[in-house]
């Protein structure tokens, strides 16, 4: 399938290199929007994710659907701030909670306002956008109703809040709109969508999932110790990670993503079987 872009259809997405935003990605796309993407670089702990949504970018880019077009994609480094956030996700902070993503010890990963400081800054690239090419534009997010107990900044209250700051605060602000497609489902929806978003755009589903990461404590393994070779992995014990393979035991589909304990690899059964256990003891 050739995508036909529509160039007064534009969107600035919120791109983490996680699932989440990534299946925006997909469904921006499918639905013939231009998409400039705006990741952070804020010191956090998990900052292969960056390097995630680079690799799905270039995939996509290169795709036979995508010829001709290309994702505009910027990292903003925010690095700058590592040393005076107090949050466990960022370097320098306490080790990342494991177990399930409803527990209270979660909030040990909230970054104090990452949002709104992510939220300004794609407002601004937003409006510009709008009054450069004189057209609306949508700002994309990927929340969803899985973040609402634990980040605040997730939640609709925050976005009407946020927005409504926005336009006091800028001309030509009713140019810009959020767009929120997740934000009362969960990663499992997020990804039934991103099976059809694949089959519309042509993009194989694996080949896709594998180019994102969700794991909070990526673990580094050297896979050929003789020639110094290493790469992540995700984890399956924290529970970003546990939330992401409880989302495709659902879809009763294999999660292409590699992952690892502190031994090693292990097989994605193993990531699965940990976290069943897990859901099974939680529900109890």
């Amino acid at each position: 399938m050739q995508l036909k872009l529509d160039l007064q259809k534009q969107a600035v997405l919120s791109l983490s290199g996680g699932m989440d935003s990534s299946t925006v990605l997909l469904h921006l796309l499918a639905n013939d929007y231009e998409v400039t993407a705006v990741a952070f670089d804020y010191g956090q702990k998990h900052k292969v994710e960056l390097e995630r949504a680079q690799e799905l970018v270039d995939y996509i880019n290169s795709s036979d659907a995508y010829q001709g077009h290309n994702i505009n994609f910027r990292v903003i480094k925010l690095d700058g701030l590592v040393d005076l956030l107090n949050s466990n996700l960022v370097e320098g902070g306490e080790d990342v909670p494991e177990g399930h993503y409803e527990e209270e010890n979660m909030k040990e990963t909230v970054v104090p306002n990452r949002n709104k400081m992510f939220s300004s800054i794609i407002q601004a690239v937003a409006l510009s956008i709008a009054n450069e090419k004189d057209c609306p534009v949508k700002i994309a997010m990927g929340i969803h109703a899985g973040d609402h107990a634990i980040y605040p900044d997730c939640r609709q209250e925050f976005r009407d809040a946020d927005y409504e700051a926005f336009k006091q605060g800028n001309w030509d602000a009713d140019k810009i709109t959020y767009y929120t497609p997740y934000l009362n489902g969960d990663k499992f929806d997020i990804l039934k969508d991103g099976e059809v978003c694949c089959e519309k755009l042509g993009l194989d589903f694996d080949e896709v999932y594998k180019r994102t990461n969700t794991s909070y404590k990526p673990i580094k393994h050297y896979y050929r110790p003789e020639t110094n070779a290493w790469k992540w992995y995700s984890d399956y014990k924290s529970a970003s990670s546990v939330e992401r393979i409880e989302a495709f035991i659902k879809l009763g589909r294999p999660d292409p993503v590699e992952y690892a304990n502190e031994k090693g690899p292990v097989k994605y059964d193993i990531a699965k079987s940990h976290v069943e256990e897990l859901l099974t003891q939680h529900s109890a």
